[in-house]
């Protein structure tokens, strides 16, 4: 079986053969009181790969931003959010905005509306936090991280981003590197720094660790350590996840360009040999690449088909509840190969499927939506 679900994008495992010894899998208290052994190391790891002054770690993004955004308003701010933003973000906005913390959401990508929100609400004295995903595979389009950074420190406000996908994948631009050097996310391929910038990004993708890394100024991660009731009353990361993010650094800096660089080589294959069929798919250079079928054609039978000729893919509902859509998500663990059987399964299966013989859509229903933003 082809299996095309998977958002391990370089591929990473880390079996515990290839983990350092552990003594104990958790300390019995709160990173408040003592970081768990490697979480300092591993943070200013992170802190220099993504281009920041400082980091602290969590065990997921939804730990990050219950705390973060709460933090945040204790200074007099707006929060701007981008209306495509991946949805975990969204419930933290959700929580201070319950507590009083006033949001507007602008169009997706639109810096023009964010603009014109932060310098409206700039005469209520009111600083903005944008809110954005740093890279969103569900439309294919680059954010426009640059301008969202400028109208931040323009009004003495943040630009807080989700830098879950970038992460692991888009680094800094180099001609003999498609995705960029390094790994470092959003901020490196962008080349923007600054006091004003916050990035909170999941390695469960690209490093394939179940691990959230803040990266902020000094100062504002000193600020969230001491404010934070995450810090406070509840577990860090275990040692074993922390050394797993270690191992993933340590692959990283070995041969993180070379995964990479077959990522892209697979992603070009995949993209060529759709155009050779006729067909387009969503996603740019990254390695989710959703198909754009026709109207007429039912993707749930599609996904169907190519799960019985061997090929696992994505089935997941389109924006705001569109029709079903099938997705292949691509990893450096694929061949060139696999791509080739993949798309000739996918030519055999297209005949036919259009929604004029669609059956009800109880498959459908039957899938999980997939943890990717798509």
């Amino acid at each position: 079986m082809l299996d095309f679900t998977s958002a391990l994008y370089l591929g990473l495992r880390h079996p515990s053969a290839s983990l350092r010894p552990w003594d104990t899998l958790t300390l019995g208290r709160p990173a408040g009181l003592q970081e768990p052994p490697g979480a300092i190391a591993v943070a200013a790891d992170l802190a220099r790969l993504q281009g920041g002054e400082a980091a602290a770690l969590l065990p997921s993004t939804l730990h990050l931003f219950w705390d973060l955004f709460r933090i945040l308003s204790e200074d007099n701010i707006v929060i701007l959010m981008d209306a495509g933003i991946y949805p975990i973000a969204k419930w933290g906005v959700e929580r201070v905005a319950a507590l009083g913390v006033p949001v507007d959401i602008f169009p997706h990508l639109d810096a023009t509306a964010a603009e014109r929100l932060a310098r409206s609400w700039a005469q209520s004295k009111r600083r903005p936090v944008i809110v954005a995903d740093g890279y969103s595979p569900g439309s294919g389009m680059a954010t426009p991280l640059a301008a969202y950074a400028e109208i931040a420190r323009a009004y003495s406000g943040y630009l807080v981003l989700d830098d879950t996908q970038a992460v692991g994948i888009f680094g800094t631009p180099h001609s003999s590197a498609p995705y960029g050097r390094g790994g470092g996310g959003s901020l490196q391929r962008h080349g923007i720094a600054g006091p004003h910038l916050v990035v909170g990004a999941s390695l469960a993708k690209g490093f394939g660790v179940p691990i959230t890394v803040l990266v902020a100024s000094r100062a504002l991660v000193r600020k969230f350590k001491a404010r934070s009731e995450i810090y406070t009353h509840t577990s860090p990361p275990s040692a074993v996840i922390i050394l797993a993010a270690q191992h993933a650094l340590e692959v990283n800096r070995q041969c993180g360009n070379r995964l990479r660089l077959h990522l892209w080589q697979l992603v070009r294959r995949l993209r060529i040999r759709l155009k050779q069929m006729g067909l387009t798919a969503k996603g740019g250079e990254f390695p989710v690449q959703t198909l754009e079928l026709n109207p007429g054609y039912d993707g749930t039978r599609l996904h169907g088909r190519l799960s019985r000729k061997g090929v696992e893919t994505v089935l997941h509902r389109g924006r705001n509840g569109g029709k079903a859509q099938v997705s292949f998500i691509l990893t450096a663990r694929h061949m060139p190969q696999d791509i080739d059987r993949a798309m000739e399964a996918l030519a055999q299966s297209l005949p036919d499927i259009t929604t004029k013989n669609e059956s009800p859509n109880t498959t459908f229903r039957r899938h999980h939506e997939h943890s990717i933003q798509l």
